[in-house]
Formats: structure tokens, C-alpha cells, sequence
């Protein structure tokens, strides 16, 4: 009997004999959440609140031949039902920004056939696990460069240095990138060393805050304070992180960054501090491949260091640069790699082929409680003062800042729609007792992706 060979279906919006194809994604998800920005259940503000967020994209790829490509795409982001203003980033709105160029870039270059490549436009980024530097997933927005690549590429290891600034994003005005904020780096990685990805970076930031800054409401902000003060520092750091079906069932990762130079306190305060910071991260785990459900059980711990001492020169509190933090410091977003210590228990399983279940438990402490809570985005942070307004940094908090669950699942209906849904619970810590506020916090959410 002749073996049926099941026919490649074809992409509806694939023209020209596939040098031309458009890409669409429509991405709905409702959110709920409950104290989750103060954990104070006394006051009922706009974050303890439910909306809906939408975002859309439309893109195109050309590609006449196989050596020249060139991508653009728009997309259109809006939220919906929300007490809080629609402005990008004020109190932790998503906001609305409609129809703005999101990607725009040339690629020259077909690795294939020679090892070089330069792509030169607006970009998503993503090294490694995006601990660092990546495309934000979770955020309506997301994350792009304006940026310069180049890559030089054989069939056991990749180089890529880059030159990129990062895209503001601007209510109703078109998003451009902060010309005051220059950022590159070496990014290197091999599979030489059997059963794993190494990889090997360096990456140097000069964000000069001498210029004016605009914050999401496009006023003037000189002290730059919806994007950092001014700093100038290099990040060293190196990973590794087993092949897929390398070691029958077992997985690990690692990484660990080092990062040294300057951080200014603002454009108003003229203080220098000598930054040293460390952070790091360990995990592992086993999936039981043959057990009913495929479970997964995983272990994961993440720490990054804190300022000891806010009122000496030096600086020890590590700086996040452009992550990824959604799925790595519990749903909830309270968190970033930032004087932090996480304990992450992980467990997964595949009741039926096309669903995925998560369940992780986060246990929570500050690295140095002479230094802030920092939430996901590295940079604001949960609270500067405790109600009778005395320095959190002074006051000898205790470091347990609680305990987070989350419980997640993730059905693919078909190759072009994915459903997600998830629940999350904090359960305030002795840190949070200690400077104000100290009641739980709840999170939930539904979510519903469509691809071409």
C-alpha cells in the first residue's frame, strides 16, 4: 500500500510565489485584579479594577530573492472598560496607541548559502531566555529597536554584535526611538559543547539624560523618570541550557551577569554612584514522557543583587536593561531580576494533546532591604515611603516580601487560534507588613490569540 502523504497546506496570504505574505495577529485578554499595586484593600483605586486589553498587528515581508528581505508592520493597541487613563505607563496602564509602525527593517543576506547577514531598521530583539533583551510578550505594546545587526553565522556557532535604541512609546504621536539612549553589544552563541546551548555576552549601555525625555503623557520629564536616570555601564554574562530530548527527560539552564559603571541619580541631582551588580539563575527539572499527561516537575532559583547603602557613592542594585519578566517572577508582574531572591517550584502537565496546565509557586525576597521593590519593568518600584512617611531603606525591614501561586492553561484550538486563561494569589510577606500596607493580592485573566 502506498503511504499517503499529507499535502503541505497552502497560505492564503502567500502572493507572488511567497515573496509577498502578510502576517496578521488580533490578540484579546481580560484582565481582573485586586490590590495588586499596594496591597492595601482599604482603598479601592484604579487598578482594583477589570478591563480589556486589544492589540492587532499587520505586517508584510517582501522578498524578491532569497538574499534581500524587508518586513514592515503596524499595530494598533487599545484598552477598554478601565478607570485608569488610556495613556501607555501611567499607573501601569496599558493605554491606547493607535495605528503605529511597530517593525520596519531590511535584511541583506541568505546564511544558507554565505554566513553573513545585516538587518538594518526598526526590530524585535530577543538573546537567550530575555532576561535582558527582549521583545516584552505579555505587554500590549511589546518591545522594539531602532537598530543595526550584524551576523556572522556557521553551522556550530553565531556572532552578533548590534547597535539599537529603544522605541518609546507616544499616545497619539508616532513612536520614535530615544536618540539619548544608545545601547550595544556582542551576543555569542555555540552548540559545541555536547547536549547544550552556551552563549556568551556583552552589552554597554549610555543613557545620556542631558537631553529632555518625554513620559507617556508627552510632556517634557527631565529627570527622565518614566525611563531611568542617566547611566553608563557594561553588562558581562554567559548561559547555558540543554537541548531538547538531550538527557531523557532531565532540562537545565543557567545564567549569571555581572555589570560595572556609572548610574546617575537624575538630570536635577548631579550624584554619581559606582555601580557592581551581580544576578544570576538556576533551574532544572524532570518530564515523566512515558507517565500519563507528560508531567513536568521543576525547580528554579533567581537572585539579583540590591543597594546596600543608598547613601554612599556605590551602587549594588543590578540593572534589568529590556526583559522579558512575565513568565520568569510570577504572573502577577510584581517583580523584575532587581534585588531580588526567587524560589520557584514548577509543576506542568498535557492532559490532552493540545492543552498545556502550569502551576508555580513563588517564594519572594528582597536581596537588601537598604534598597527599593522593583516591579517587573526593573525601574518603578512597589513603595518609597511607609505611611507616617519614613525612607522604606531605613526603617530594618524584614526581606520575606511573600508568596505567589499561579495556575495557567494554555488550549490550541487550531494551528491559528490559541486560548489562554490563568489565576494568580500573593500572600503578603513580612516586608510588606513592616512598610504599610499588608493584604493579598488576586489576579485572573482570559486570553484569546489568532495568527496568519
Amino acid at each position: 500500500m502506498k503511504a499517503t502523504v499529507k499535502k503541505k497546506e497552502a497560505n492564503p496570504f502567500s502572493f507572488w510565489d511567497g515573496r509577498l505574505i502578510f502576517d496578521i495577529e488580533e490578540r484579546v485578554r481580560g484582565e481582573i485584579r485586586e490590590n495588586n499595586r499596594d496591597f492595601d484593600s482599604s482603598i479601592d483605586d484604579d487598578n482594583d479594577d477589570s478591563w480589556l486589553l486589544n492589540r492587532f498587528r499587520f505586517g508584510a515581508t517582501i522578498k524578491p530573492v532569497s538574499w534581500v528581505k524587508l518586513y514592515g508592520q503596524t499595530q494598533d493597541v487599545r484598552e477598554a472598560f478601565s478607570d485608569r487613563a488610556n495613556i501607555p505607563g501611567v499607573r501601569s496602564a496599558e493605554g491606547d496607541d493607535t495605528f503605529d509602525l511597530r517593525q520596519a527593517y531590511v535584511s541583506l543576506g541568505d546564511v544558507k548559502k554565505f554566513p553573513l547577514l545585516l538587518t538594518i531598521g526598526r526590530q524585535a530583539i530577543s538573546y537567550g531566555d530575555s532576561r535582558l533583551v527582549a521583545d516584552s510578550r505579555w505587554g500590549n505594546f511589546g518591545r522594539t529597536f531602532d537598530a543595526l545587526r550584524f551576523r556572522f553565522e556557521e553551522p556550530h556557532f553565531w556572532i552578533e554584535p548590534f547597535l539599537a535604541r529603544p522605541v518609546q512609546i507616544k499616545r497619539h504621536d508616532f513612536d520614535d526611538s530615544d536618540a539619548a539612549d544608545n545601547f550595544g553589544g556582542v551576543y555569542f552563541s555555540t552548540d559545541y559543547v555536547p547536549k547544550q546551548t552556551t552563549d556568551l555576552y556583552f552589552y554597554y549601555r549610555d543613557k545620556n539624560d542631558n537631553q529632555a525625555d518625554l513620559d507617556p503623557t508627552n510632556r517634557v520629564d527631565p529627570e527622565g523618570t518614566w525611563n531611568g536616570p542617566a547611566a553608563r555601564f557594561a553588562t558581562v554574562g554567559a548561559r547555558v541550557k540543554s537541548n531538547p530530548d538531550a538527557w531523557n527527560g532531565w532540562d537545565y539552564a543557567a545564567e549569571a551577569a555581572y555589570e560595572t559603571g556609572d548610574l546617575y541619580q537624575s538630570t536635577t541631582d548631579s550624584r554619581r554612584f559606582d555601580l557592581s551588580a551581580f544576578a544570576a539563575h538556576v533551574s532544572g527539572g524532570y518530564t515523566a514522557k512515558k507517565l500519563p499527561w507528560s508531567p513536568r516537575v521543576g525547580l528554579e532559583y533567581d537572585y539579583a543583587s540590591g543597594d546596600h547603602n543608598p547613601n554612599d557613592n556605590n551602587s549594588e542594585s543590578f540593572q534589568n536593561l529590556f526583559p522579558s519578566n512575565h513568565d520568569k517572577y510570577g504572573f502577577m508582574d510584581e517583580f523584575g531580576w532587581r534585588n531580588i531572591h526567587d524560589a520557584r517550584a514548577q509543576f506542568n502537565v498535557k492532559p490532552v494533546k493540545k492543552l498545556d496546565v502550569e502551576f508555580d509557586c513563588h517564594a519572594f525576597w528582597l536581596a537588601d532591604t537598604h534598597d527599593f521593590w522593583y516591579r517587573s519593568n526593573g525601574l518603578s518600584t512597589l513603595r518609597t515611603r511607609t505611611p507616617d512617611g519614613r525612607d522604606v531603606r531605613t526603617i530594618g525591614a524584614r526581606n520575606f516580601a511573600g508568596q505567589e501561586i499561579d495556575l495557567s492553561a494554555t488550549y490550541e484550538v487550531n494551528k491559528n487560534v490559541k486560548v489562554q486563561g490563568g489565576y494568580s494569589h500573593f500572600f503578603a510577606g513580612d516586608y510588606l507588613r513592616d512598610t504599610g500596607p499588608a493584604d493579598d493580592a488576586d489576579f485572573g485573566y482570559l486570553m484569546a490569540i489568532f495568527t496568519y
